[in-house]
């Protein structure tokens, strides 16, 4: 899901809100979500999980597309963890 995905499912949940004034807000929070994780700073949004940034060491790995091993230089990634509620609304449904 992206953020014009949830900009949709917004706007047809609840279609009393100002569809302006609703992607004011989403570009907001998603841009004070990038400012904090550029930062270093963990996100926790509760009932859903939270996001921070690893750095992923240099590896080897094999590029699928030639099959040589190639080395794979360090980089960031963002990491999501799923909270308790989420946890728990999404094992409910699986009953």
């Amino acid at each position: 899901m992206n953020k014009s995905d949830i900009y949709e499912y917004l706007k047809n949940e609840f279609p009393h809100l100002n569809k302006e004034d609703l992607k004011k807000v989403l570009d907001g929070t998603f841009e004070a979500i990038a400012k904090e994780l550029k930062s270093g700073n963990r996100i926790e949004i509760r009932g859903l999980g939270s996001f921070k940034i690893k750095t992923r060491g240099t590896r080897i790995a094999k590029n699928p597309k030639t099959g040589e091993w190639v080395e794979v230089p360090e980089k960031k990634i963002v990491y999501f963890k799923v909270g308790k509620v989420l946890k728990k609304k999404l094992a409910s449904r699986t009953e």
